[in-house]
């Protein structure tokens, strides 16, 4: 039932109050209130109030009150982060998703309209469409497990709706494919650097090696991380990335890969000071290399891009398709083609003579690949282990077994300077 009821405002202009109420045996579940200016509009209201409330729907959508997409976020990240044990990118993509504007919008009334306006003004900040397109995947999960877990009564297909919508009006797309490599120079650059800069004292992670390493083994920084001494089979030259990365099943995911015979070497000369092969925060390494980039005036250069180096480099060496991935740990040949940026004019040609024989010959014009410097050179003499709260237990079971600690040495010859022009002054 509801009931009008006239009242004074500040202003001394008249305002007419429109209640709604829902009992069930005499005790009142829920009411509605509403001020307006007239009091034909608040009748107005509060009949077509009272007509929505006598679907039972609709009644348990008005009791739930205002659910936040925000509200549904932090309580998805607080139920399941500890449980999924997801990566930063997807925890960066929620947290921004919460304290977007699009947070504060009442999850039970999201419309298409709404969800599309979204992507519009993000399109129109200057994001990409991929980017763009990973909200919708992100809003679309939160529903969905609200949904299921809560049983609230929201409506995931809003996103499936909006999604049709922003492909057709091309607001949102893949990814773009990524064939960025670094040339023989930029590498020679970055060699040189990192051979001067892990020479420094305070110096903890030595990138030289980290970086060779990356071209010849096909690993991401934080699989190169992860690698343990004891999972290496010597026999076969092959080691072990755990939890490796997969869309759906990533814990316990351990997979098995083959190391090339300069990624054996680095490997078999790295201290055994621990369960980790390189115990460093993947993180660190990314940024240090991004900063000498920076310092050397490398433009749109990723730590990631040694992959694509490194998978180019064995096809040009010779490798197939199924032979590469067995360094790369590819599933298909679509994922590994994203990868697979070979040069065209290391392309090999084939003549088809008078006599119908076919000659194979090397290109006549080939760019040489920069090789690895000998691995024994690689690792500088002051190399420790990283302070990284990651590998506490890494310091912890070092001193419980009073390991000596390595040797540090500066080289007195050596000069860095901080204007990108690196060079070491001769004896």
């Amino acid at each position: 039932m509801s009931n009008i009821r006239a009242r004074r405002r500040k202003d001394g202009s008249v305002g007419y109050t429109a209640r709604v109420r829902i009992r069930i045996k005499g005790q009142v579940i829920h009411q509605e209130i509403q001020t307006f200016s007239t009091k034909a509009v608040a009748e107005k209201w509060a009949k077509r109030r009272e007509v929505e409330l006598e679907d039972p729907k609709e009644l348990d959508k008005a009791r739930q009150g205002a659910t936040t997409i925000a509200s549904l976020i932090r309580w998805y990240i607080d139920s399941f982060k500890n449980i999924s044990k997801w990566q930063r990118s997807k925890q960066s993509a929620l947290l921004f998703l919460e304290k977007h504007e699009i947070g504060a919008v009442d999850a039970l009334t999201l419309t298409t309209q709404r969800v599309v306006e979204h992507v519009r003004t993000r399109r129109a900040s200057g994001v990409g469409g991929s980017t763009a397109a990973n909200d919708l995947i992100w809003l679309s999960i939160i529903l969905q497990t609200a949904k299921a877990a809560q049983s609230l009564p929201v409506n995931p297909q809003v996103i499936d709706e909006a999604r049709i919508v922003c492909h057709r009006l091309r607001l949102i797309s893949r990814s773009k494919r990524r064939e960025r490599r670094p040339t023989n120079e930029e590498l020679q650059k970055l060699d040189h650097y990192f051979a001067v800069r892990d020479r420094h004292p305070c110096s903890l992670i030595p990138m030289r090696t980290l970086m060779w390493f990356a071209i010849e083994s096909a690993r991401r920084e934080a699989e190169i991380c992860r690698l343990e001494h004891d999972d290496n089979d010597p026999n076969g030259r092959t080691g072990l990335v755990r939890d490796a990365k997969h869309p759906r099943h990533k814990e316990g995911n351990h997979l098995r890969f083959k190391y090339t015979p300069t990624g054996w070497e680095i490997v078999q000369h790295q201290p055994r000071l621990g369960r980790y092969i390189f115990p460093y925060d993947p993180k660190s390494v990314s940024v240090a290399f991004t900063d000498a980039c920076k310092m050397l005036g490398i433009v749109d250069l990723r730590f990631h891009d040694l992959r694509h180096e490194a998978t180019s480099r064995l096809f040009e060496l010779g490798y197939v398709i199924h032979e590469v991935a067995q360094f790369t740990l590819h599933r298909s040949w679509d994922e590994l083609k994203r990868y697979a940026n070979t040069r065209p004019e290391n392309l090999r040609e084939i003549v088809v003579l008078a006599t119908g024989e076919r000659l194979v010959r090397p290109a006549s014009v080939q760019t040489q690949m920069l090789l690895c410097p000998p691995p024994s050179e690689l690792a500088p003499p002051n190399t420790r282990l990283s302070r990284s709260p990651l590998f506490a237990e890494e310091r912890v079971a070092r001193r419980r077994r009073r390991l000596p600690r390595p040797a540090v040495t500066v080289q007195p010859n050596v000069v860095a300077t901080l204007t990108g022009v690196i060079h070491e002054e001769s004896e």
